[in-house]
């Protein structure tokens, strides 16, 4: 076994027990999850984990129900019923679930549909246990009772115009459509995306969606995995009370299809409105757990998992005829997906790219991979397991999927060991069976038209009867109680961890938060010199700077870090914004040494050469080609320009300009480097399985000798705030409208912060929040919307961001005026503002949820010169919070009249609706 892996599973403790002793004659380690399962009378699988490390815990409920389900011609349709869950239920009124789990606290809640199952989660603070298993249980029996035609009509609007956001507004959206349906027949489960066609959404009708839930929503074909800070005594306590009841539903089979094998090669064109030639190569590969499949995993990072991979290296870096380039293992149930993905740089053909993926694959083929490339790709993949249990949802997720696919929710031991038994030759044998030229589907995604097949809305015959829904046999046995929303259990005081903090000699400030829960640590070298320190003439410095960090050393080249990365099974990365650059690290206890190493290596050794520096700028000029393949990213571009103008920082995107991008020189970069990277002008924030003494040696070790004084700080003129005026970006006939809305907001530094929080909150900043309930639930014009403060060191950007159906981008900008002009105008009700302010407060935990969640949150301390108990002094700021500032900061904050209005879709269609409005002047921008 290799030594990173024995040395990791003998570290692993508590929630993940290592037996590092072993039987006579074996060569195994067996780490586990410590969990109990059992099983209710009516069949549901109960699974429980207990994790005291923070007070939150996650619940977790699994439906062994997905596309796999589907019948013919409802593709879509597990995943509209994801939806339809969230519509209310006997007990709980419309748009309540979320209303009640936010102002809860909930730090992570949603549902998610994958081709085998589907899922709902919610982490929140563990008193509020009670209530998560109130809301999951009242609506897995009593659905149906308020389930009505006008609730679906509405959901068929929001996923449809999910399906326009992610799919046809996306770019090559319509390309990956069209592999899933090359590689199964139409009638096969996963033919169609998840999400399902314009036409099958739309044909949709209550006797289906009743008969699906009564199908597959019943206790007997769902498990629920309970994980976090629990008293295991008291939580069967109340599973029995909430889950006992509920009846049991038919019997579910799972699903089996024969996939038809492909004998030959299937090969397709498909035209989108892209700038860059993409190629798909998809083979079927082993199902999920079956024999190859963790080879395949380990094949994938072989060929496409990170820098130091087979195809980076080739396509990438050496021949520079590819912008990006992935391979992945997609495992399911009935049969995975091996694919390959590759974006061709400008003037290269996606045929040529092809030649260079076979080229490449002959080669692996023929020579197989040596023992490093197994190694990295292992080690990677088993760090990868371990940071996925920082998270209680996380660890949730792991004893569901299990349990789903396996029925074995402790399979982690064998799941590890299923790697380990991954060698050179199995994977070069995997390669050669699969990886054939004669068994594979190739999708081509070429500059050109988009075709999208985008029926109207079905709307009932004139005078016809509202559909109405028959009284549903209920699911279980009435009872008076569960009409009532469960209070929350006692709560312990909210204590935030506080990070301890030393300097070293030369002026390098050190913040620790620790955590021992796993062999796990997360650092983040955090420097004051982002994007606000870009002199006007060269928008996108910091940003190339940064980028620069990790493509070379004086002692390693892009690919050696890469490779060092993965010896450890270490992520490293460089990045900028407005107000800081940093260098971020992930790392295990084991390796920890190395990896400091390897991070001091990059933030305070760059080379800079001059091959490295030209790789890169083609590299992003190419991204912002990019840029206008998306329509959220043209409007966000737009939005900076127009609410700060050319001669502010913030009038950019971190990538900057085509201009600035060519003109950025060695000096430049390096001259950036050379002024902000100094220990006076940086903290280095660790949070995880390190304690002081320790950083302190490590810290001394790696950064002891770096030298450098504190720069000035940048100083950032106030940019003027114009009037209220409307942008049009004409982008041709498109599906969606991408809009923004806002103005010059406030600096981090404000006294406001925790009314502007509350404020928000109400307003756009939750999912119940009256933007987002009016656009996406009431009036079904998007996916989503939503409001929010970029706190910088300067005054950021007030904004509202959506994107639309594109036949009412004028009637949703009018209804976001009107919640504005309603927020400003009437004192907020006492429950919407206890509402916000709950869901601020008792989420704060989760910003400590995972080592990477402590560093950032922390990092932030740093960066805004805040108290090291900031964050346990927050509730008290936010407890004193009145209707009145919340009013007050609204009309101070958010004046209607000063909105910049940037609206991203076709200006022939766009610009009569929106001068009937009557907000202002109407501007037109190009693409560029």
């Amino acid at each position: 076994m290799p030594t990173l892996l024995r040395r990791l599973l003998c570290l692993l403790p508590v929630l993940v027990v290592a037996a590092c002793a072993r039987a006579p004659g074996e060569t195994t380690l067996r780490p586990r999850i410590d969990y109990e399962k059992y099983r209710l009378p009516n069949g549901l699988e109960v699974i429980l984990a207990e994790d005291r490390r923070l007070p939150l815990v996650t619940v977790n409920l699994w439906y062994h129900v997905g596309p796999a389900n589907e019948k013919a011609g409802r593709t879509g349709f597990a995943h509209l019923f994801e939806h339809m869950m969230f519509q209310g239920s006997k007990n709980v009124p419309e748009d309540g679930h979320l209303q009640l789990l936010e102002g809860a606290g909930a730090t992570d809640l949603n549902g998610s549909t994958s081709f085998d199952r589907t899922n709902y989660y919610e982490t929140l603070p563990s008193n509020q246990l009670e209530l998560a298993l109130w809301l999951e249980s009242d609506r897995m029996g009593f659905l149906l009772e308020k389930l009505d035609a006008a609730k679906l009509a509405n959901q068929r609007d929001v996923v449809r115009n999910e399906r326009r956001q992610s799919i046809e507004g996306a770019p090559y959206g319509l390309v990956e459509e069209a592999l899933y349906h090359e590689l199964y027949p139409a009638g096969h489960p996963y033919h169609a995306r998840i999400i399902g066609s314009h036409a099958d959404i739309e044909a949709a009708q209550l006797d289906d969606v009743r008969d699906f839930f009564r199908q597959y929503y019943a206790p007997n074909n769902a498990s629920i995995a309970i994980v976090g800070d629990i008293d295991k005594a008291r939580t069967k306590a109340l599973i029995a009370k909430y889950f006992g009841p509920l009846r049991a539903g038919p019997a579910v089979e799972r699903t089996t299809v024969a996939t038809p094998r492909l004998t030959s090669e299937q090969r397709v064109t498909v035209t989108d409105r892209v700038e860059l030639p993409r190629v798909y190569v998809a083979w079927h590969s082993p199902a999920y757990y079956a024999p190859g499949d963790a080879d395949a995993d380990v094949l994938s990072h072989v060929l496409g998992g990170s820098k130091s991979s087979r195809l980076y290296r080739k396509l990438v870096y050496e021949k520079q005829i590819a912008q990006d380039v992935s391979a992945s293992q997609q495992s399911m149930q009935l049969g995975s997906i091996f694919s390959i993905e590759a974006t061709a740089r400008p003037g290269v053909k996606a045929e040529d790219l092809l030649a260079a993926i076979d080229s490449e694959l002959r080669t692996l083929r023929d020579e197989g991979p040596d023992a490093t490339e197994v190694d990295e790709a292992r080690n990677t993949i088993v760090a990868d397991i371990v940071r996925g249990l920082e998270t209680f949802g996380g660890v949730a997720d792991m004893l569901n999927r299990y349990n789903h696919f396996l029925g074995e929710p402790g399979y982690l031991t064998q799941d590890v060991q299923r790697y380990e038994a991954v060698k050179p030759r199995t994977v070069k044998a995997l390669a050669d069976s699969l990886l054939r030229s004669d068994a594979r589907v190739v999708v081509f995604g070429v500059p050109g038209e988009k075709v999208v097949d985008d029926p109207p809305r079905t709307t009932p015959a004139e005078g016809a009867a509202p559909e109405v829904a028959p009284t549903p046999a209920p699911a279980a046995t009435p009872a008076d109680w569960r009409a009532s929303v469960p209070g929350p259990g006692p709560s312990s005081p909210l204590e935030l961890p506080v990070p301890q903090q030393f300097t070293l000699g030369n002026g390098l400030t050190v913040l620790l938060v620790e955590s021992h829960k796993l062999p796990v640590i997360s650092a983040n070298l955090m420097v004051l010199a982002g994007s606000d320190h870009n002199p006007t003439e060269r928008p996108g410095l910091a940003s190339f700077a940064a980028a620069m960090l990790d493509e070379g050393t004086r002692t390693r080249d892009s690919l050696q870090i890469a490779r060092d990365a993965g010896r450890l099974g270490a992520t490293l990365a460089a990045a900028s914004t407005t107000d800081y650059s940093t260098v971020a690290l992930r790392t295990l206890t084991p390796t920890a040494d190395d990896a400091f190493a390897l991070m001091a290596d990059v933030a305070l050794h760059p080379s800079f050469k001059a091959e490295e520096i030209e790789r890169q700028r083609v590299s992003r000029l190419t991204q912002l080609q990019q840029q206008r393949d998306n329509p959220a990213a043209m409007a966000q571009r737009v939005f900076n320009a127009e609410v700060f103008g050319e001669q502010h920082p913030y009038g950019y995107t971190e990538l900057g300009t085509p201009e600035s991008v060519q003109q950025i020189s060695r000096e430049d970069l390096e001259g950036f480097w050379r002024h902000g990277f100094t220990p006076r002008n940086a903290a280095l924030i660790v949070a995880g399985d390190i304690d002081a003494d320790a950083l302190r040696a490590l810290a001394e070790k790696h950064f002891g000798d770096w030298e450098g004084d504190r720069p000035a700080a940048a100083e950032l003129a106030a940019p003027a705030i114009g009037q209220r005026r409307i942008v049009i970006v004409d982008r041709g006939p498109s599906p969606q409208t991408a809009l923004r809305l806002g103005t010059v907001g406030v600096a981090r530094s404000t006294p406001d912060y925790a009314a502007l929080e509350v404020m928000n909150g109400i307003l756009g900043g939750l999912f119940s929040s009256r933007i987002n309930m009016n656009l996406r639930e009431r009036n079904g014009y998007t996916y989503g919307a939503r409001s929010g403060f970029g706190y910088r060191r300067g005054a950021g950007p007030f904004v509202i961001q959506t994107s639309v159906r594109a036949d009412v981008t004028a009637p949703a900008v009018r209804e976001i005026f009107k919640e504005i002009d309603g927020l400003r105008s009437t004192p907020v009700e006492d429950a919407e503002l206890t509402l916000s302010k709950d869901s601020f407060t008792r989420s704060l935990p989760g910003l400590f949820e995972t080592t990477a969640d402590a560093a950032g949150s922390v990092g932030q301390l740093f960066v805004y010169g805040l108290p090291l108990d900031y964050y346990n002094g927050l509730p008290e700021q936010v407890a004193a919070v009145t209707a009145a500032d919340v009013q007050r900061v609204m009309r101070e904050r958010v004046d209607p009249e000063r909105l910049v209005v940037v609206a991203v879709g076709d200006k022939t269609a766009l610009e009569p609706a929106l001068r009937s409005l009557d907000l202002g002047p109407v501007e037109s921008r190009t693409a560029e």
